[in-house]
């Protein structure tokens, strides 16, 4: 077996589980991934609920895999992180799980315990949130969105049995997932912050809480939530005492190995991309990035929604834009987080629900090709047919508005939904290929009226950090860089930004601890099984935690923007229409309320 370091990150997304057992300089060696299961209502299209049982079995037994395949002894792990979907867990005060599911059995024990974050119950609730103007709201740009956790809460103490929902203990998945391993109820900076409006600098809002019904978990000291007396950690910071034996067993590996403090999935997908060095026409850039360079950077987590991120030395506050968060990631740098609820998502929607579909995968499977292959073929034969120069050109006349889902940013608005305009007569391959070359430019549309609002209130944003499933998709990206005008960096592996970013954490924890064994030895101090939090400075922090970053992060690739003045045109005008959409929706749903009293 091999003697070589090594750390595992743990990303749970929203339906799988990944483990990646990764080298010191951020190589993986391996890596397992397991579905979890989801369960929906057919009767009501806006549940989504898992469970943390299911969840925590797949991520055993990916991390077993993990071992099993390389070889590797569980001694040679000295640190593991996690990183999840802002998803609320519920349990008891003792880890046990408590339904979720609306009737007669919530409240009561069983394994539905989680709900996921595309949940969108709460929409009375969020309402209700919405209009006490509180200062908790102008951390989330000013309107608290219905997949946070408080709404969620909210929801469950609205129909659930005030015994009942008085013993449950909330959770967002990170950091239920640090419990779980440690037993150690410690919240992170980046859950309790960024999903469960604990407000920087400040903390819980007692007169919040009193305001929207939920006064008890004030009055009870914040238990159901952590952090009782500021009580929480920033990113990778050692939970606890490490795994516990029992945790330890069930992964495979040993009893006290560091657990970092966990982050949101999409937080780790910053972690994992933004200290990236880059090539550029195959020759690598000198440059080496600092910590201070990472407020140009914004990182774009892309699977079945995207997340936007960007951090900054300051607080900025951007209508319709989550943050400014104090300390997610990094003690004394402030987080905002854009978001498309559905992007991945829309893009298989428009595909898989269009009458030719069948024909397309039929005709890839035939070509031995992928189906976003076999389209951008067919977009270039019509290029060519119509004797046009550019995509952009041959689709000049249809577009699409991309909120199927609700929006997220910049507006803020769930009741916001998708249109086509520009439809034929036509429901063949052809038809198929322009909607999803509109549905790409739809989302790289979006992604532009994000940047413009964070940038116009006070960002610098200069570079696009990709990671996720959608950074494999050339096409889109490069609307991306010619629609926002600006590069995007590509990472090297588009599924291992996120995962590679949770064994940054594990890493973290280790170093974190090993220099608090020394600190021990140095001051004469026997070790015992509880390792004392060494005396390093929020800065010195932020100084171990950037030089990982750096050290674990493969160089990633250069997209620039690449349109000619021709096609700019027609990008510009596209985003105008875009923009013009979204007032046009906001009228018309005026109108209709109006009319319908």
């Amino acid at each position: 077996m091999s003697l070589e370091t090594y750390y595992i990150g743990i990303d749970v997304g929203t339906g799988s589980v990944r483990a990646s057992l990764v080298k010191k300089d951020g190589s993986v060696v391996a890596s397992s991934i397991h579905d979890t299961i989801t369960y929906r209502d057919p009767n009501d299209h806006r549940i989504f609920e898992q469970s943390t049982t299911n969840i925590w079995s797949n991520i055993c037994a990916a991390v077993k895999d993990c071992l099993s395949s390389s070889n590797t002894s569980p001694s040679a792990v000295k640190g593991l992180g996690f990183d999840a979907t802002c998803s609320l867990a519920v349990s008891d005060f003792q880890g046990e799980p408590i339904i979720v599911t609306k009737g007669e059995r919530l409240g009561q024990y069983g394994d539905r315990n989680v709900v996921l974050w595309a949940d969108h119950r709460a929409e009375k609730e969020a309402d209700l949130i919405n209009s006490t103007e509180s200062i908790v709201l102008d951390y989330v740009g000013g309107v608290m969105s219905l997949e946070m956790e408080i709404p969620k809460i909210l929801w469950l103490k609205n129909h659930m049995d005030p015994t009942l929902f008085s013993r449950c203990q909330f959770f967002d998945l990170p950091d239920f997932l640090t419990y779980r391993a440690t037993s150690n109820v410690t919240r992170s900076c980046c859950s309790l912050t960024c999903k469960c409006s604990y407000v920087p600098k400040s903390g819980w809002n007692a007169e919040f809480f009193k305001k929207i019904g939920l006064g008890d978990i004030a009055r009870t000291g914040y238990k159901q939530l952590g952090a009782e007396a500021s009580n929480l950690l920033t990113a990778g910071h050692p939970v606890g005492k490490g795994l516990t034996k029992g945790s330890a067993e069930e992964l495979g590996l040993i009893e006290g190995t560091p657990v970092g403090s966990g982050l949101i999935d999409a937080y780790a997908g910053w972690l994992g991309t933004v200290a990236a060095r880059y090539k550029e026409d195959g020759i690598l850039s000198e440059i080496i990035p600092s910590l201070d360079t990472s407020q140009h950077r914004l990182a774009a987590v892309a699977g079945t929604s995207t997340c936007h991120l960007v951090q900054s030395p300051k607080g900025v506050f951007v209508n319709g834009v989550w943050g400014p968060y104090k300390d997610a990631v990094f003690q004394g740098w402030w987080m905002n987080e854009g978001g498309q609820s559905s992007t991945g998502q829309l893009i298989d929607f428009i595909l898989t629900t269009h009458p030719a579909y069948t024909k397309l995968v039929e005709l890839a499977k035939v070509q031995e090709k992928n189906i976003h292959t076999v389209l951008q073929e067919i977009l270039e034969e019509l290029r060519i047919e119509r004797n046009v120069d550019t995509l952009t050109e041959l689709t000049k006349d249809l577009h699409i508005y991309p909120d199927f889902h609700g929006n997220r940013s910049p507006i803020a608005d769930p009741r916001m939904r998708g249109s086509f305009v520009g439809l034929e007569l036509d429901d063949g391959l052809n038809d198929l290929a322009r909607k999803y070359n509109v549905t790409l430019e739809a989302i790289a549309l979006q992604t532009r009226h994000i940047i413009d609002e964070m940038n116009a209130k006070g960002h610098d944003i200069s570079t696009i950090y990709m990671s996720g499933g959608q950074a494999k998709n050339i096409p889109l990206m490069k609307l991306f860089a010619d629609i926002c005008g600006m590069p995007v960096v590509l990472p090297f592996e588009h599924s291992a930004a996120v995962v590679l970013g949770a064994a940054m954490l594990g890493r973290f924890a280790a170093e974190f601890s090993e220099r608090s064994v020394q600190e021990e030895k140095e001051e004469g101090e026997e070790s015992g099984t509880y390792i004392a939090p060494c005396d390093l400075s929020g800065q010195q922090q932020g100084d171990l935690l950037w030089k990982i970053m750096v050290e674990m992060t493969p160089v990633g690739t250069l997209v620039v923007p690449s349109a000619s003045a021709r096609e700019k045109k027609l990008l510009e005008t596209k985003y105008k229409i875009f923009r013009e959409s979204i007032e046009i929706q906001k009228r018309w749903r005026k109108e209709m309320d109006e009319a319908s009293k």
